[in-house]
């Protein structure tokens, strides 16, 4: 799972990359059943301020813009953190924190910028804050807000598909 939102102008190079990448994760691994799922959030930076009706024109025609269209699927908005935080969220939580717990666990930024009460340990920090759900229903990794998708399309390939990943180091064509 993924969480996907729109992005300050001044990320608009940075997100186009990201946004296109999770657009090619999903064509490469989602014959193997990877199945991504976005969910907007306005609770970091207010930076999906917008209707649930904006959001995909959102993507579309401003950040990243250029014609972008997901092919997975974007959920209404929601909050991830706090009183009222999704119960998808409240269950991918249980997952442990990405590498480096010490700093993740303890740094929350600019608390100006974070949009809910009360801050707890486990939240998540910011945009694009991935999770990985095994095909049991199980959360079976996290990784931070900042990690590529190239990262997180070899931990996939490496917990789920341990032959694909072999296979692709020698023949990298086959993805």
């Amino acid at each position: 799972m993924t969480k996907v939102c729109s992005n300050k102008p001044k990320c608009v190079p940075h997100i186009f990359i990201y946004v296109a990448e999770l657009n090619a994760l999903q064509n490469d691994l989602g014959h193997y059943g990877l199945v991504i799922l976005g969910f907007p959030s306005n609770q970091f930076g207010k930076q999906e301020p917008g209707e649930n009706s904006e959001i995909l024109p959102g993507l579309k025609y401003v950040r990243p813009g250029q014609g972008y269209v997901p092919n997975f699927q974007i959920f209404q908005k929601g909050d991830v953190n706090g009183h009222n935080e999704q119960r998808v969220y409240t269950f991918l939580k249980v997952c442990p924190s990405p590498s480096n717990p010490a700093s993740y666990l303890t740094h929350f930024g600019d608390p100006k910028k974070l949009f809910w009460e009360p801050l707890k340990i486990h939240d998540i920090k910011w945009n694009f804050e991935k999770f990985l759900v095994g095909p049991d229903g199980k959360p079976v990794m996290r990784w931070f807000p900042r990690t590529s998708v190239a990262s997180v399309k070899r931990d996939i390939l490496r917990l789920c598909c341990p032959r694909i990943l072999y296979w692709t180091s020698t023949n990298p064509k086959l993805l």
